[in-house]
């Protein structure tokens, strides 16, 4: 690379005329200057896409795919259902009834398509926002509640289904899994057998600036690990912009560790499902790992604590809605002739049903017993655990006496 192409550029400049005005020069872009960069990088840069916004299937030559009506009909399903119980969620802790709630609106097709590209047996190590993953997984959405109430660390067994708990701590989830897809390889369960295994990992655009991600790709890659990075690339890391912790498209990172990377179109279910199955595929017969960035939009806060009507503007957010994920195979359905009316009113009467449920679960969840919170720490009895429990629980109890007097 000739020296003159390290000399540091302004960022977000996007056209002639910014350059022209000096837009861009300042690190700190403005609200104008994201908007418009947003919607010149979704044109794609090396985007694949099968389904475009409006609907249109056009077949990728790299990344077959076999489409069908029940098969697109299914995926349309799993959108709206998660959608709708996600919006539940969100209406849950604005009521009281939840501690917190991280919504996934927008990034549906994101994660169905990977979740359905995966085989009963891989393992997918999720972030917190991994709702359709879960759902895809067979994870009950009433089995998300507990984390978001307080009062469990994880409501599924994830060895029954393949599912590791969510991780909290960013980027975190990279080391375990980097670690689980090194045990699989060690295992002898790479190959061309149908039982062969791999793992994938789903974390957001802003976990590429933590550590925990690098140092899981270092070793995924020195150990020819069979793990698929899923990058869900929303474009704000909270209130952070991703242009401001990357300066090129997140995939071309996958190069420096001597990986495969592809950017999708994250609101493509189906590009998201035929990319994903190919890198599994890949990983299962040992030619992991590979890294995917689907390219997709955060519609909602990063969680209910959180504010974007403060950093970003609303016409950004109407321009992504006009990218969503769950309209464009809608109308490929009806334009194709291979869903009726019936059908779209049988998923809202279903998607009516299942909000009904979780709202329900979650409003008569019982508090558990004060001490819980010290179960299931180790496999088996520990000193140091038990002694914490005695020590909280006569804590409680001196305020017990204090009423009593």
């Amino acid at each position: 690379m000739a020296p003159e192409q390290w000399v540091e550029r302004p960022r977000y400049v996007q056209h002639a005329e910014d350059v022209a005005e000096g837009a861009g020069a300042s690190n700190v872009p403005s609200p104008d200057e994201v908007a418009r960069g947003l919607r010149a990088t979704s044109e794609g840069e090396d985007l694949i896409q099968i389904l475009s916004p409006e609907g249109v299937l056009t077949p990728h030559p790299d990344f077959p795919v076999e489409v069908t009506g029940e098969m697109l009909q299914g995926l349309y399903r799993d959108m709206v259902l998660i959608r709708r119980f996600d919006r539940e969620g969100n209406s849950l802790q604005r009521q009281g009834q939840l501690s917190i709630w991280v919504p996934l609106l927008g990034q549906e097709a994101a994660q169905i398509g990977a979740g359905r590209a995966m085989r009963p047996q891989d393992f997918a190590f999720p972030s917190y926002r991994e709702h359709g993953i879960a759902w895809c997984r067979g994870v009950d959405p009433t089995a998300l509640l507990g984390i978001f109430r307080g009062t469990d660390h994880s409501g599924w067994d994830p060895k029954e289904y393949r599912f590791h708990d969510y991780t909290i701590v960013i980027g975190n989830q990279a080391l375990n899994a980097a670690g689980y897809a090194m045990g699989q390889a060690f295992d002898g369960k790479v190959g061309d057998g149908a039982d062969a295994e791999a793992t994938i990992c789903f974390f957001g655009d802003g976990a590429t600036a933590q550590g925990d991600i690098h140092e899981g790709m270092v070793f995924a890659t020195a150990f020819d690990s069979p793990i698929v990075f899923y990058c869900q690339n929303n474009q704000w890391a909270i209130s952070e912009p991703v242009g401001k912790m990357a300066r090129l498209p997140l995939f071309r990172r996958a190069a420096g560790y001597g990986m495969p990377g592809f950017r999708v179109d994250g609101n493509d279910v189906l590009a998201c499902l035929a990319v994903t199955k190919w890198a599994l595929d890949e990983c299962r017969t040992g030619n992991g790992p590979v890294m995917i960035e689907a390219f997709t939009y955060r519609m909602d806060a990063h969680t209910t604590s959180d504010d974007p009507s403060r950093y970003r503007l609303a016409a950004e957010t109407e321009h992504w809605k006009l990218l969503d994920p769950i309209e464009r195979v809608r109308v490929h359905l009806v334009r194709e002739g291979l869903a009726d009316k019936a059908f779209f009113d049988s998923v809202d009467v279903e998607a009516d049903e299942l909000a009904a449920r979780f709202r329900d679960f979650a409003v008569n969840m019982q508090v558990p017993p004060v001490d819980r919170i010290f179960s299931n720490v180790y496999t088996g009895p520990h000193a140091e655990v038990d002694r914490q429990r005695a020590d909280y629980l006569e804590y409680l109890a001196g305020f017990e006496e204090e009423g009593a007097h």
